[in-house]
């Protein structure tokens, strides 16, 4: 199980999730599908595109990893995850084919998606990449639309340790004569989307040269975005319930996507996409991004886990009112611990910990490298233990942010948070 163990259980190779769907008759070839890769951002621009299309009227599928809590929040129709039954029923019909080929846990659970989105007939189904692009099992689909979100430096040792590497595997999703939507670019990454974009007759479309956000605040736990298109004077505004800031990067990216899509003849129109956009959580069940679940003091829990994911959390930590801030924080052996522990405020308190996962880094061995890029903390076993000791210690002013780790973010139990008066 790659979630679990790591780079081990990677497999750079198409060949068996070709097998498994093969058995099932291809069932990837009977949907209709978006196709979303990138370092940062994918996560939240696969749901903000799956509120979209629902709201516009289609029945929409959603394939994304990993979880936090529940294996089923990977495949969801309209928001709803796909039944205890099915998952059942479809690893017990591919057993022996399991018994045989040896699939990776990703690559079971691709296939398990597209049966599913294929036997409910959805109008079409959002697909994120789990690695990369090139070799990711989610990539033998032909989609309507391919999107990359942008590129930074994480999983370096499986897809490369330079950013032009990383660009080309990520470029691996860009399929003949399929529009692809760029979000961020880099001078080094551009050309290489480009070259991947002309040999394979792909309209290319780089949503920051089409539109940019020119003023951003919040009303009512809302996130309010001004949106200025190249060559159109009127500005529009967009709200989201997805606070963080770095969601403007990934409007900017969505609202390029759903012109390509209208393009192609899909029906979404401006209020739906408005509609949509703020209700995001409510529509899809995205978490964990800048997402707030206690006031008095500020809870907040952020998946970020790489250096381009912090530095974004630690640009919203900057525009945050608080007294104090306190961090509990783990990471996984496998990110870039040093270059990470670097980008986090020495003024802040520390809650060092670790996810219950052999892959995460002991909290005595993350809490001893922390003191020597200079923050200063305590290790806890567990993050309970961890969100705990933070609340004890915080003002009703301050900020607490869980982060470093989509696993950690995970095993945060809610209940042991104080009653909150309703925030308004």
């Amino acid at each position: 199980m790659f979630s679990r163990i790591g780079a081990a259980a990677y497999k750079a190779d198409l060949s068996n999730t070709i097998q498994l769907c093969a058995a099932l008759h291809n069932p990837q070839n009977k949907i209709k599908s978006i196709h979303v890769a990138g370092t940062n951002g994918k996560g939240s621009a696969s749901h903000m595109l799956a509120a979209i299309l629902q709201t516009a009227g289609y029945k929409t599928g959603l394939y994304t990893s990993p979880h936090l809590k529940d294996f089923r929040e990977r495949i969801k129709i309209n928001g709803e995850m796909i039944s205890e039954e099915f998952v059942i029923g479809f690893t017990e019909k591919i057993k022996p084919l399991i018994e045989k080929i040896e699939p990776s846990f990703f690559e079971i659970t691709v296939a398990m998606a597209f049966e599913y989105f294929a036997e409910h007939k959805v109008d079409i189904a959002v697909i994120e990449t789990g690695l990369g692009g090139r070799l990711d099992s989610t990539n033998i689909i032909s989609p309507e639309l391919s999107v990359i979100t942008n590129i930074g430096f994480d999983h370096m040792n499986l897809l490369g340790d330079t950013l032009e590497k990383i660009a080309i595997e990520k470029a691996g999703i860009i399929k003949n004569s399929t529009p692809v939507v760029i979000g961020e670019f880099l001078p080094e990454t551009k050309p290489i989307f480009e070259k991947k974009a002309n040999e394979k007759n792909a309209p290319v479309h780089f949503a920051s040269l089409k539109r940019q956000t020119t003023n951003w605040f919040w009303e009512k736990n809302l996130l309010t975005v001004e949106v200025a298109e190249i060559n159109k004077p009127d500005h529009k505004y967009y709200q989201l319930d997805l606070p963080g800031i770095y969601q403007t990067k990934n409007l900017i990216t969505v609202l390029e996507a759903c012109t390509q899509l209208k393009q192609s003849g899909w029906k979404i129109d401006d209020a739906s996409i408005k509609n949509a956009l703020s209700n995001v959580k409510k529509l899809t069940g995205l978490h964990g991004r800048w997402d707030i679940i206690h006031y008095l003091p500020k809870v907040v829990l952020d998946v970020a886990h790489n250096t381009d994911g912090i530095k974004q959390l630690i640009q919203q930590v900057e525009v945050t009112d608080y007294k104090n801030l306190h961090i509990v924080f783990g990471i996984v052996k496998d990110k870039e611990v040093e270059k990470v522990l670097a980008l986090l405020p020495e003024k802040a308190i520390y809650y060092f910990t670790k996810a219950q996962i052999p892959r995460a880094l002991p909290e005595d061995v993350l809490a001893a490298k922390a003191t020597t890029a200079g923050l200063k903390g305590k290790a806890y076993s567990e993050v309970n233990k961890a969100l705990h000791a933070a609340l004890n210690h915080a003002d009703n002013d301050d900020l607490i942010i869980v982060c470093g780790s989509v696993f950690l973010v995970g095993e945060v139990n809610t209940s042991i948070l104080p009653v909150s008066p309703k925030h308004t």
